[in-house]
């Protein structure tokens, strides 16, 4: 299956350092070990591609078609080969993954704390190569109270299910890069979206849609 660069890198996420103080006891800490491990190859290797676009695409990132227009064949072999080692990874990171869920179930905040439940999600997010395991994934975290899930966490799978199955998205997470804008992939409702939004804890669209485009390009968006 044919990847776009920006399908294949998606957002470079940051796990919040834990607090300061006591921390909770988790059933399985090697587990959530094993998790933040694989977590760091996901965005190492999204990070590579990050760091060679900086250096290789010229400055213009407003859209995949410039960024490809803008290089020669050795650069688009070495892109190409950035993103096939990145593909490498999200299939073995969802493979045990797969493995993780059938035995245990979704990792929960009790079972391997909370950075190890947002690394399960950030490589199930990932998994767009297997979207029936996407849904399955986002079917188990409805099913765990909301105190042992991130509920942002569940809008963003969520969206990226529906878009997989032919469907429109809720929360307008998922957008393309056109002409150095941030435009939302098709979406249900529109007029109530930043209500959707704020019941998961986040950002308004317009809001979120330009800090987006601004970690792409660089640039603020009007400018």
């Amino acid at each position: 299956m044919k990847r776009h660069v920006f399908a294949i890198v998606g957002l470079i996420f940051v796990v919040p350092a834990a607090a300061d103080g006591p921390k909770p006891k988790i059933k399985d800490p090697d587990l959530r070990a094993e998790l933040l491990r694989r977590m760091k190859a996901d965005q190492d290797a999204r990070g590579a591609i990050v760091e060679w676009m900086k250096q290789n695409a010229r400055g213009n990132l407003s859209s995949e078609a410039a960024i490809m227009a803008s290089l020669d064949a050795i650069q688009r072999a070495e892109l190409k080969r950035l993103g096939e080692l990145c593909h490498r990874v999200d299939e073995e990171n969802t493979r045990r993954l797969g493995q993780i869920v059938e035995r245990q179930g979704w990792p929960t905040f009790s079972l391997v704390g909370k950075d190890g439940a947002k690394a399960a999600w950030i490589l199930v997010q990932h998994a767009d190569h297997d979207p029936r395991f996407q849904r399955k994934c986002l079917d188990l975290m409805k099913k765990e109270p909301h105190d042992q899930i991130f509920r942002d966490d569940l809008a963003y799978l969520t969206d990226r299910v529906l878009l997989a199955e032919g469907k429109k998205q809720v929360y307008g997470t998922q957008f393309d890069l056109v002409d150095g804008k941030c435009r939302p992939r098709p979406l249900e409702d529109p007029a109530n979206v930043d209500r959707r939004r704020k019941d998961v804890g986040l950002s308004p669209l317009a809001e979120y849609l330009r800090d987006a485009e601004r970690a792409y390009t660089g640039t603020p968006s009007g400018k």
